[in-house]
């Protein structure tokens, strides 16, 4: 185990994203200035000279950032115009940060947001799951269950992947497609928080053991077909869960 107060996983550097993340680290600055009121509608985004000398970073960065902002409705473009703020910024689509490089993009109270964001649609999913889950779906429960209890035992499994297929198989047994094609969402950008769960570090200190028991309150629930003890042993992990990341990864 590593030292008291030292971190059991040192984040990625920020430093490593500079090829493909800056431009999405700037959008995201953007996004915030207009969510602030800092620009509004009808008003022009700085213009690309103006955002190379405030940020230092290169044209081909800024141009990211503003198709970003384009893409996510903060801004509009009008021929010959211009590109101008939206009325309703950032409602085209919803967003929470590329896949693959979640945790480098995202503070970590922005991510602690995201694990509330989690906490709620677990918890229903839980929920529905105990209503109306089916033989088949408790047997793939089980056996999710089953083979994360195995990468407890073996440190070479990949206790994080069969993680993912456990909450997949909770989101199946829920029969909301929208529930599903969410959670299958949240897993694609989040599934690096499980894998943070099952590194050796964080074995050792206890943390994918505690992950397991909270595991089997949900699976227990629902197989019970108890819909409360569902949702509050799902929301109770994703709570844990957020406490062992903001206690394994320091602010960056």
């Amino acid at each position: 185990m590593p030292p008291a107060g030292q971190p059991l996983i040192q984040p990625p550097a920020l430093d490593l994203l500079k090829t493909g993340g800056l431009g999405a680290m700037l959008a995201g600055r953007l996004a915030e200035s207009i969510r602030a009121g800092d620009f509004l509608f009808d008003d022009p985004p700085p213009t690309e000279k103006q955002l190379v000398e405030r940020f230092s970073v290169s044209r081909a960065v800024v141009r990211e950032a503003i198709a970003r902002l384009k893409a996510d409705g903060f801004v509009a473009t009008r021929q010959g115009a211009g590109a101008f703020v939206a009325a309703r910024p950032g409602l085209a689509q919803f967003r929470i940060a590329p896949p693959g490089s979640d945790l480098a993009l995202l503070s970590r109270q922005e991510l602690l947001h995201v694990f509330e964001l989690r906490g709620v649609i677990e918890a229903g999913m839980a929920e529905f799951a105990a209503l109306r889950r089916t033989p088949t779906d408790i047997v793939a429960l089980r056996a999710a269950y089953a083979a994360m209890e195995q990468a407890l035992r073996d440190p070479d499994a990949a206790g994080a992947a069969d993680d993912d297929t456990f909450h997949a198989a909770v989101a199946a047994a829920a029969h909301n497609p929208y529930l599903a094609q969410f959670a299958t969402y949240l897993a694609q950008h989040f599934s690096a928080t499980r894998a943070l769960t099952w590194h050796p570090a964080a074995r050792d200190a206890g943390a994918a053991a505690a992950s397991q028991a909270e595991h089997r309150e949900v699976l227990e629930a629902i197989v019970a077909g108890d819909a409360a003890a569902a949702a509050t042993a799902a929301r109770n992990h994703i709570a844990q869960a957020a406490a062992r990341y903001a206690a394994a990864v320091p602010e960056v």
